[in-house]
């Protein structure tokens, strides 16, 4: 299969002209652009896909639940179409590996065959009945029923770290699509080749299942303009972002601004707090150590679940766990970081951190010369106090960092626990003996983060019907929902409620006979029986 990357926007299934911006990708192992050169889009472009949308829109919230399981399953099966090329592709602006990519190309396939079984499902409509009490005293009740419909055009914003998963296709622009909503995307400029190709793939999808070429939209481009006019596009009805707080925060902020506000569900960034008590330390040993390590640069740091804060009580034992931590960093061969924009963030955030009188260095600290671009693997260290006392302590650092800090007592690691914002996971080591005390801890961070993990690392997220990944702000802008997993779904779906209509109007999902088979509540009861 000969497939032709053009380097334009693809605007409800045209290749469309754009303006005389471009710009290239650059491989961060050898810090050398890529093969091909992309046109910025335009204004014009970002018009010509909202009003597609709209008019998709139309079309799409009426599709039943087994159309849109069909799109989905098809759009599995062109990504896998798509073959080496994508792979390739991707490696060449991202060098993450052929194996990374290769697994990370599986989840994504799987999620979107992962909704299209929930779809079939049906119970995510969250059909309620509440049936009429015409004998009520003092006043009779009135027939009500509800179930939910999908919410409108959505804008989604890609990020660098995972160009499959959370790409163009991944579980945003998935759930949006299963629950019948068109998207725009915004590319993230790190890897507009895989954009491309996957925009190819959903357009094959949609010319094959006789979709409207308006469900789908490409917009590429390395500025923030495009960007801001998207979020100001009146047909929109909700934004999905996974990136930085700042860039998460613009656009938060934007529409929040505008004549009608919508609601933007924003995955800014974590640092992840991580309390290892002293038994799990002296058990652990060297194997906790490794597990952290692991952890701490997996992916070069750069996931959103990565550990940057560690927690231990200050004695004898945790300074050792540390120095052998540190010294595992060191022997640790440093990772190829995304773009040198993730690069520069790094340094700066790193050296903040490092220039305050109450942290110190345990190793690393420095970019590393190379032609990759790269970082080197850096332990920091600090009191409880300190960080209890500077909030900037909680800075992120986006790469393979992690920062310890010691507390004197339990009590004043609770206390540090407090002062934590939020985020989207928090984990304890404990052994057998201090699960009382890992109780007490959790019930603090039970607060602070969407997941909580008991003697385990948070790097790995499960595309699974029980997974949160969320969090309180400034992890999320939402922290009611997640954005893996299939409750996915709630962002884009808004509960209608129909009171007193007969039968033949109602949808299929709550007439009297369930022809759909789902579960409902009834009358406060789950049941699929009929009325």
């Amino acid at each position: 299969m000969t497939i032709e990357i053009t380097g334009q926007n693809i605007i409800a299934g045209q290749v469309v002209a754009n303006g005389a911006g471009t710009f290239q990708a650059v491989n961060p192992a050898t810090s050398k652009t890529t093969s091909y050169t992309f046109h910025e889009a335009t204004f014009k472009s970002v018009d010509v896909a909202a009003t597609a949308a709209a008019e998709a829109f139309d079309v799409l919230r009426n599709t039943s639940a087994e159309q849109r399981a069909i799109f989905l399953e098809t759009i599995a099966a062109e990504i896998e179409a798509l073959g080496d090329t994508l792979l390739e592709a991707a490696n060449e602006e991202t060098a993450l590996g052929l194996p990374r990519l290769t697994g990370e190309r599986g989840r994504t396939t799987g999620q979107l065959r992962a909704f299209a079984t929930l779809l079939r499902e049906g119970s995510f409509v969250d059909a309620i009945i509440d049936t009429a009490q015409l004998d009520r005293q003092p006043t009779p009740r009135s027939d009500i029923r509800r179930m939910s419909f999908p919410i409108g055009v959505v804008a989604i914003f890609t990020p660098n770290n995972f160009p499959f998963a959370f790409g163009v296709l991944g579980g945003d622009t998935a759930s949006a699509l299963a629950a019948g909503c068109p998207v725009i995307v915004k590319g993230h400029p790190s890897h507009p080749a895989s954009n491309e190709l996957f925009a190819i793939a959903i357009n094959r999808a949609i010319a094959k299942t006789g979709f409207p070429a308006g469900t789908f939209s490409l917009l590429q481009g390395s500025g923030i303009d495009i960007g801001q006019y998207l979020v100001k596009q009146a047909v929109l009805r909700a934004v999905a972002f996974t990136g930085s707080l700042k860039g998460g925060r613009a656009i938060f902020d934007t529409a929040a601004y505008r004549p009608h506000p919508i609601p933007v569900f924003a995955e800014m960034g974590s640092i992840n707090p991580v309390a290892l008590l002293p038994k799990a330390i002296l058990q652990g040993g060297d194997s906790l150590a490794d597990n952290l390590v692991n952890s701490v640069t997996l992916g070069s740091g750069q996931f959103c679940t990565n550990p940057g804060l560690i927690f231990l009580l200050d004695n004898a034992d945790s300074n050792a766990f540390i120095e052998t931590v540190s010294e595992k960093m060191q022997a640790k061969q440093a990772g190829t970081l995304l773009n040198s924009g993730v690069k520069q963030y790094l340094e700066a955030n790193v050296s903040t951190t490092m220039g305050k009188d109450s942290v110190q260095i345990k190793t690393g600290g420095s970019i590393v010369e190379d032609a990759r671009i790269c970082y080197e693997n850096t332990v920091m260290q600090t009191s409880a106090q300190a960080f209890i006392d500077d909030a900037d302590l909680q800075r992120e650092h986006f790469g393979p960092v992690t920062l310890f800090v010691l507390c004197q007592s339990l009590d004043e690691m609770k206390a540090a626990f407090q002062t934590l914002e939020g985020n989207l996971t928090a984990t304890i080591h404990a052994a057998d003996d201090e699960l009382k005390t890992a109780t007490k801890l959790f019930d603090v961070l039970r607060e602070k983060a969407g997941r909580l993990l008991l003697n385990g690392f948070p790097t790995g997220v499960e595309v699974v019907q029980s997974m949160v990944h969320g969090g309180p702000y400034p992890a999320t802008t939402a922290s009611g929902t997640s954005s893996v997993g299939m409750t996915a779904i709630r962002r884009f779906l808004r509960p209608i409620a129909f009171q007193n209509m007969p039968d033949s109007m109602l949808p299929e999902a709550i007439q009297n006979a369930n022809p759909l088979n789902i579960w409902r509540i009834v009358d406060g009861e789950y049941t699929k029986d009929s009325l």
